[in-house]
């Protein structure tokens, strides 16, 4: 027992320790790989219907993705698409792979099962962002767009839509 305490008290030290050291990341966005079942129908979706403009792709070879521990050795070809021009935009990895059929998940509702569930993306024009999705036959979700709380984000409105593959996105911009 005590030695479990001590060491209990050992861990916290140094958790408290290394918690006052600054953690200092290069790039504060995070890039986004996704899986889907086809690459041209989603990368018009997402650079038609929303916006992302497409940069350049590149492959990871079998070993390397086997190696990883992304693939069961299978290649991958991913196309890259952005959020604006500068090096730190974000960054949505889009990639199907040969010969394989990935399950899809329970995409209903963002409490259908765990992971990562939406992509939140932040637009300057909701009306021009549901034009273009309209000319792709897509339609928001329920009663989209919805007026946001003043409280919580004044003059703006989330669009909840679905990608091809049935993931939730979440466009947030100006009220129409």
């Amino acid at each position: 027992m005590i030695r479990t305490l001590a060491a209990f008290s050992l861990a916290i030290t140094v958790n408290l320790a290394s918690a006052s050291e600054p953690i200092v990341f290069p790039k504060t966005t995070i890039d986004i790989g996704m899986v889907v079942t086809d690459l041209d129908t989603s990368v018009a979706f997402y650079t038609d219907g929303i916006g992302f403009k497409e940069s350049d792709g590149f492959q990871v070879d079998s070993t390397l993705a086997g190696s990883a521990g992304l693939t069961d050795n299978k290649p991958l070809d991913v196309r890259v698409l952005v959020l604006g021009n500068d090096k730190t935009a974000t960054k949505l990895k889009l990639m199907q792979i040969a010969k394989t059929s990935p399950r899809s998940g329970d995409n209903d509702f963002i409490h259908s099962h765990t992971g990562f569930r939406y992509l939140t993306i932040i637009i300057a024009d909701t009306s021009a962002a549901l034009s273009r999705l309209k000319k792709i036959g897509v339609i928001p979700l329920a009663k989209s767009p919805v007026t946001l709380p003043q409280n919580l984000v004044p003059g703006m409105s989330l669009t909840c839509i679905k990608d091809p593959d049935g993931n939730l996105v979440e466009l947030i911009g100006p009220t129409p």
